[in-house]
């Protein structure tokens, strides 16, 4: 990474996670916190409580959580991630069967999502930990590429977007950006000019998705 690069990203981060922590922005942190709804969820699973049970633990620590934080109780310090998983251990080794009994904390997701995605991205001998941190990766993933997809439809790209998401991360096979070019309209040159700038965009995105959750730049 070149230094201007880094001191580029430095200054980003700075005026995300550092300055948020510092200035204590309650609302900012506790947004923060409910953003990572589902991988706490996933922890809790994974660590054997059923469903329901599951939802209501993980509805009562991130209350918990945005609670503390608007009410300045609270400073996290480095990553934004493990400072989540280390509170949640504490809920849960603590008197969470009280607290789950509260009420619904809005925007919680439902619960055949969370199950659909507890089925679809976890094996199942995988540990509390790798599942947390697995969901926690690919939360980014998702917001970068929503993000993604808001900017393409903002600009009239939403159709040539949502073809060549699924090589974002992989390489077209021979043959698929003439099939694609038909189904568009478009030369397969402009399929390969408009993917270098979407695979670009979707870099820069998860690594604003990740300045959110860390302290300094060297640990995106």
């Amino acid at each position: 990474m070149s230094q201007a690069t880094t001191h580029s990203l430095t200054d980003f981060t700075r005026t995300r996670w550092s300055m948020v922590c510092q200035a204590q922005s309650a609302h900012a942190l506790a947004e923060l916190a409910l953003r990572y709804w589902y991988p706490v969820y996933a922890y809790v699973r994974r660590c054997g409580h059923p469903q329901e049970i599951a939802q209501d633990i993980t509805q009562a620590f991130l209350q918990q959580v945005a609670d503390d934080l608007r009410g300045g109780n609270a400073r996290p310090p480095g990553k934004f991630r493990d400072w989540l998983l280390s509170k949640l251990n504490g809920f849960l080794a603590g008197e969470w069967r009280e607290l789950a009994e509260g009420g619904q904390v809005p925007g919680a997701p439902p619960l055949p999502e969370l199950e659909s995605r507890n089925r679809g991205e976890h094996e199942r001998d995988e540990t509390p930990e790798l599942a947390y941190r697995r969901s926690f990766a690919l939360e980014v993933l998702t917001r970068g590429l929503q993000r993604l997809r808001g900017e393409a439809g903002q600009t009239g790209h939403l159709d040539m977007c949502e073809a060549l998401e699924p090589f974002l991360t992989r390489d077209p096979l021979p043959g698929q950006y003439d099939e694609l070019g038909r189904r568009l309209g478009v030369r397969p040159l402009a399929l390969v000019l408009a993917l270098k700038r979407l695979r670009q965009r979707f870099r820069e995105l998860v690594r604003e998705e990740l300045a959110d959750t860390v302290v300094s730049a060297e640990e995106l």
